[in-house]
């Protein structure tokens, strides 16, 4: 990782809000910050108060900037630019700060104040990762601990915002597909079906390589498919609607699940095995499957690899192979 220091203007980093120089990335909270903080946030700039500075990311390939942190400065700032605050749709006039601003808009602030807030600084500090250079593993550690505020951000919505791409915009349309909605239920709000998505295809093509945390094994897989250049849309998309439509006939909405949610060591392990035998071609005897299915759930090792120190190199290749061999020969 390398880093540096870089000051801008209020009105340049505005600017380049604007154009996408400088994006936010879209990640499921939003903006948080009430119409009152982001008014005092103005009216520092305005008394001159000094204010914490941002962190910036810089992607390799459009040389755009990625914010790590500073999300709810930024976007009140090209809020208050554009006159509308738009978590409401109004228009943004500062509310609870000093008399001489109250009620002000961009537009109507004196022009000397106007000036003041456009020549404001705000340091930025401006992250790089060096290698390695696809996966963005460093940047996904910085990101992960600057957001464990109070509505701290789950590891695949910040997979989600640092790996954006093509291969993220898959996970998204895929998670829509009808027949996962109906094994996994409502859509999860922290993209935890996502993540189980993702899962299944790092372990589908790299279970060979795995070591654990599964978190940073998932995220490695995820930077360096970003672009969909070592596995395609439509060979990723063949392969989890077959393995999907298979699981829901033979097993049914229960697939993966010990209770009534899915067991995340039961869902890896049953769909690679399930995505193996289809890939030599479709299964008729879904009723063997199920069988098949069943006795897995009994046998005692393999309840102990889905059970016990799931991320453990040892356990998560152990259920994965079992399964594998349980339908191996299912016609």
């Amino acid at each position: 990782m390398s880093s540096y220091g870089a000051d801008y203007t209020v009105d340049m980093l505005v600017k380049r809000m604007g154009t996408g120089d400088i994006y936010v990335p879209p990640f499921q909270r939003g903006f948080v910050w009430s119409y009152i903080q982001a008014s005092r946030f103005v009216e520092s700039l305005l008394l001159g108060l000094p204010v914490p500075g941002i962190f910036l990311s810089r992607e390799y390939n459009t040389q755009k900037l990625l914010v790590i942190d500073g999300q709810q400065r930024l976007s009140t700032l090209q809020f208050f630019y554009d006159a509308i605050f738009q978590p409401t749709g109004r228009q943004f006039t500062l509310k609870g700060v000093q008399p001489e601003f109250e009620g002000a808009t961009y537009k109507t602030l004196k022009p000397e104040d106007r000036r003041r807030l456009d020549d404001s600084i705000i340091h930025a500090t401006i992250v790089k990762q060096d290698k390695p250079e696809e996966d963005n593993s460093g940047i996904y550690y910085i990101f992960e601990r600057l957001n464990t505020g109070g509505t701290s951000l789950l590891p695949q919505e910040i997979r989600s915002s640092i790996f954006q791409g093509e291969f993220d915009n898959l996970l998204k349309e895929l998670n829509q597909n009808p027949t996962w909605r109906s094994i996994f239920g409502q859509v999860s709000s922290h993209m935890r079906d996502q993540e189980l998505i993702l899962r299944f295809f790092a372990l589908r093509f790299y279970c060979d390589r795995y070591s654990r945390p599964m978190k940073i094994f998932l995220n490695k897989y995820m930077g360096m498919n970003r672009h969909l250049k070592h596995q395609s849309r439509e060979e990723l998309t063949r392969i989890f609607v077959s393995t999907m439509e298979t699981a829901a006939k033979s097993i049914g909405t229960n697939a993966f699940k010990l209770e009534k949610v899915i067991t995340a060591s039961i869902f890896d392990s049953v769909a690679v095995g399930i995505s193996r035998r289809v890939e030599k071609g479709d299964i008729t005897d879904h009723v063997e499957l199920a069988r098949r299915y069943q006795e897995l759930l009994k046998d005692e090792h393999f309840l102990n690899a889905v059970m016990v120190s799931t991320a453990d190199e040892k356990n998560v290749r152990l259920r994965i192979e079992m399964a594998t061999r349980a339908f191996a020969d299912v016609k």
